[in-house]
């Protein structure tokens, strides 16, 4: 199986009318806003603007009775714990929903399972061991939605449990104390979309609120302390940044972030070379996020949250330097698993629309990763899986064409316990169950994907000639932040650039430095992961690019960020 091409597609223009109500805007900013759905004038000015909506967390349905239930806790000194997740979300939900609590004065500690020995979400002899302790209360961020016996083991052993989480919901939810999820039916909240984060923030945002309005003495938190955590979180777990709600969250956010407060943060910027004042989403996506994963990924993800929380500046960076060290060997373990899941997809061509992996070498904490590689280089669904003596942790990743948690739904008889989104989700499988499962899945992805022509597509925003790359065009294009999932950065195309410079860059020299040129215009251009073009540039080409702004010494110049190279046609 060879990797796909794109097919390259340029968007439609809009009605003259459109660009015409957008005038001081441009026709390229008009031409974007309208193609992502903003077909009023109106809708695309409130998109760019700082005044979209953050809704009353009182319109999630539970919510107050999980606040009540808590407040009762915290007057009652009962213990608490915040039950949270291995991933970026999960540790920046349990951070914030600990120091909300215990501004509150609440008797809180944070429980984060174990990727290895425990797996996702709720389990049954953790429950049981923290209701031996005293515990109370259990409150679930970003998980717990599908947990239907565990939650009733926890209810068996004394406990009350608060479910909060944003995947998918099953056709059961669990028989918690209170289940807060925008997703479910009987919720009516606006926003469907947010992260495991935002959902903590918003029980946050509630108790907040209800000391406020009913403490003699409400603490000094405010929700606004909490919404750096939020943007990372939002954004580390690729929430759609196209929803208003999500939006203004992580636009506020960023502010916090620019800021450093915290010791943590600001040593996690240290290690990943990004100053403060210039964080975007881009530095949190491939910055911040992948180092705070990596924790949960191949160690403890209590590294991660200690970061977070850590007051100290020296605790601090030591804790950082300690997930750079583990994110370095992330990356190679990666890289190595990669090359593996490559050799037997190769050796079997009978699943030409189900890319399957399994090896007992793989880290449980990366098979997520090379599904997703996978599954970009050859826009199939993916499966990846470790296999362990006994039961087995896989991942999947997707295209948009398959919903891989609804095919889970249809294996669930063989798995211990599955979850995820339309695109990405994990399971557990006994090993017994490994071979009826691949077949099951292989027979459901060619009933949904047999006989279609399926090929990646990379849409074009606007064709523009080098005249029209101007620094003033690329300063508009910043009003379109934060950019990401479902907002993602603008993609140009232009034709028939002359190869000027050329040479191989990066530690590897698998990256490109380019210097493109059209008559006595050029420009420069970054290519990352393309350096193979090295040997074989034509004189023309064609390039598929992000228009930034670079600052590098003190200098300001346009940059292309080459994502697509062709050959020109003649």
């Amino acid at each position: 199986m060879s990797e796909q091409l794109k097919e390259l597609y340029i968007l439609p223009e809009p009605p003259a009318e459109f660009t015409q109500a957008l005038s001081d805007l441009g026709p390229v900013m008009a031409k974007i806003l309208y193609n992502r759905g903003l077909t009023t004038p109106q809708a695309a000015r409130a998109f760019l603007s700082d005044g979209l909506p953050i809704h009353n967390p009182f319109q999630l349905y539970c919510m107050s009775s999980a606040v009540a239930r808590i407040r009762n806790a915290i007057k009652s000194k009962e213990r608490i714990i915040v039950y949270g997740d291995f991933d970026a979300d999960g540790v920046t939900s349990t951070a914030l929903l600990v120091e909300t609590l215990e501004a509150l004065g609440a008797k809180v500690a944070p429980y984060i399972p174990d990727r290895i020995d425990e797996g996702y979400g709720l389990n049954i002899p953790a429950l049981e061991q923290l209701a031996q302790e005293g515990v109370g209360l259990i409150i679930t961020v970003d998980c717990g939605i599908r947990s239907i016996a565990e939650v009733e083991a926890g209810i068996a052993a004394g406990l009350d449990i608060i479910v909060t989480d944003h995947h998918s919901v099953g056709e059961v939810t669990p028989r918690a104390y209170a289940v807060i999820n925008p997703k479910q039916p009987v919720c009516k909240y606006p926003e469907k979309m947010l992260a495991g984060v935002g959902i903590a923030y918003k029980l946050a945002s509630a108790l907040l609120a209800s000391a406020r309005a009913q403490d003699r003495s409400p603490p000094d938190l405010s929700e606004h302390d909490l919404l750096d955590l939020v943007a990372l979180g939002t954004v580390a777990d690729l929430a759609p940044l196209d929803r208003p709600e999500n939006r203004r969250l992580v636009q506020l956010g960023l502010q916090q972030l620019a800021k450093a407060r915290r010791p943590g943060i600001y040593a996690l910027m240290d290690v990943s070379g990004i100053r403060p004042e210039k964080i975007t989403t881009v530095g949190i996506g491939y910055g911040l996020g992948p180092r705070i994963n990596a924790a949960g990924r191949l160690e403890d993800a209590k590294v991660a949250y200690e970061l977070l929380r850590a007051t100290d500046l020296s605790q601090a960076s030591s804790l950082a330097q300690e997930l750079q060290q583990i994110n370095v060997r992330r990356q190679q373990l990666t890289t190595e698993a990669y090359d593996t899941a490559l050799g037997q997809i190769a050796l079997d061509p009978t699943t030409p629309n189900l890319l399957f992996a399994i090896d007992e070498g793989f880290s449980p904490g990366i098979v997520g990763l090379v599904a997703g590689k996978l599954t970009e280089a050859f826009y199939r669904p993916s499966v990846v899986i470790q296999k362990g003596e006994e039961e087995s942790h896989g991942s999947c990743r997707s295209i948009p064409e398959f919903n891989i948690t609804h095919a889970l739904d249809q294996c669930a008889d063989l798995l211990l316990r599955h979850g995820g989104h339309a695109q990405a989700a994990g399971f557990t499988i006994m090993n017994e169950n490994l071979d009826a499962f691949r077949e099951r899945l292989n027979e459901i992805t060619e009933d949904a994907l047999g006989g279609r022509n399926l090929q990646p597509t990379l849409a074009i925003d606007a064709q523009l000639e080098m005249i029209e790359l101007t620094m003033e065009l690329a300063r508009k294009l910043q009003a379109l932040e934060p950019m990401g999932t479902e907002n993602p950065e603008p993609v140009f195309f232009t034709r028939r650039l002359s190869v000027v410079e050329a040479r191989r860059v990066g530690s590897k020299g698998h990256h490109l430095k380019l210097r493109l040129a059209d008559g006595p215009l050029s420009v420069d251009a970054i290519a990352f992961r393309l350096g193979e073009w090295f040997t074989r540039l034509p004189p023309y080409i064609d390039v598929a690019y992000h228009l930034q702004i670079n600052e590098w010494n003190g200098r300001t110049n346009l940059q292309m960020n080459v994502i697509d190279i062709r050959p020109t046609e003649r």
